[in-house]
């Protein structure tokens, strides 16, 4: 993954969206500051390939804005989407320089970038960075756990409201009760994307959504999105 720096597209740490989620949510003002020394921004337009399997690993970054998966083929050329990457999570791995899937921007995508090796080199000085990578591909390790649970014993319509619950999630913040009330998102897949990430086919997730709209669970906006009422 090679990707040159945007010099027009600027962001404030503090100011950052993703400031209090992503790699670098622990820093210090002072670890902050050297983060912001190396950082640079890129965009990405919807359908571009941000890197492929093997590929040698330049860069790694955080999603500021946007979604884009992740996906293996087989040696026939059937593909599956193996992840999600929503606003916060990391592309690269430390140690690593290369990639070990496809990545593909969905939508249009702002990325918080950082030369590979300059980056390792920090993690080595600021701690609080290399304890959240931890955490995060942790969390990651957790979440394919409970995907296996979900494509191997889990119903349809179980598939597509674990969907929309982890997308509301990620995208809405909960009271002090842990109550999320009401949410409305937009779907980051398409019919079609969202069949082959569950397991399902396109019609089963278009007749699930119909029925969940059906018993006000849902309401539907246009194809992407959603509004749940509780």
């Amino acid at each position: 993954m090679t990707i040159s720096p945007a010099p027009d597209l600027k962001i404030d740490c503090a100011q950052c969206p993703i400031r209090h989620r992503a790699v670098c949510s622990r820093c210090t003002d002072h670890e902050l500051q050297l983060l912001n020394e190396i950082k640079f921004y890129k965009s990405v337009p919807a359908g571009q390939t941000i890197a492929l399997r093997g590929e040698s690993l330049d860069v790694v970054a955080s999603i500021v804005s946007g979604v884009a998966t992740l996906s293996n083929s087989t040696a026939d050329g059937r593909a599956q989407t193996v992840g999600l990457l929503l606003p916060s999570d990391f592309i690269g791995r430390p140690g690593r320089d290369t990639v070990a899937h496809d990545v593909t921007a969905i939508t249009d995508l702002t990325l918080c970038c950082f030369h590979r090796k300059p980056f390792n080199r920090l993690m080595t000085e600021t701690p609080h960075v290399q304890e959240r990578l931890l955490e995060m591909l942790v969390d990651e390790l957790d979440a394919a756990r409970d995907w296996m649970l979900l494509l191997g014993r889990m119903t349809a319509r179980e598939k597509i409201v674990s969907f929309l619950m982890l997308v509301v999630r990620r995208s809405t913040l909960a009271d002090e009760d842990g109550d999320l009330g009401e949410a409305e998102i937009d779907l980051p897949l398409s019919r079609e994307e969202m069949a082959s990430y569950l397991g399902l086919t396109i019609e089963t997730v278009s007749r699930q959504l119909t029925a969940l709209r059906k018993e006000g669970i849902i309401s539907l906006v246009g194809m992407r999105r959603v509004l749940i009422p509780d």
